[in-house]
């Protein structure tokens, strides 16, 4: 992934994805680095992460010759992460020729849910080119 592109969002906040297949994949995030002003995970850098890896587990399920776009994205915040790394889990809930849905379990360092998202990505023929 960071041969696509090595000063991405992805670097710039941290993401380092330890596991990756079409059934599940998972990554960390540091919390330092990316909170909001009073110190906690931003919800947004959750959002980040979640997108992240339903976006490279579309991509794995597309295969080659596909690419993958998110339509749609939503995000729970359960609870607030102060320090050490999140950890997200991806896990597909339909994947098909057009669309891929997977859910993402973002969790604190004491395995506690600290955001729930689902993303939706659209399945193309890649372009000439691209």
């Amino acid at each position: 992934m960071e041969a696509l592109n090595p000063r991405s969002l992805n670097a710039r906040m941290g993401i380092e994805v330890i596991e990756a297949s079409a059934e599940r994949l998972v990554a960390t995030m540091p919390v330092e680095g990316n909170t909001q002003p009073y110190g906690l995970l931003h919800g947004g850098a959750s959002v980040v992460l979640a997108e992240t890896l339903g976006s490279v587990g579309a991509a794995i399920h597309a295969g080659e010759g596909k690419i993958v776009v998110g339509v749609d994205i939503n995000a729970t915040h359960h609870r607030a992460a102060r320090t050490g790394l999140v950890t997200g889990v991806a896990t597909p809930l339909s994947v098909g020729n057009t669309l891929s849905v997977w859910e993402i379990v973002v969790t604190d360092e004491d395995g506690k849910r600290v955001c729930t998202s689902r993303i939706t990505c659209l399945i193309r023929e890649r372009p000439p080119g691209a």
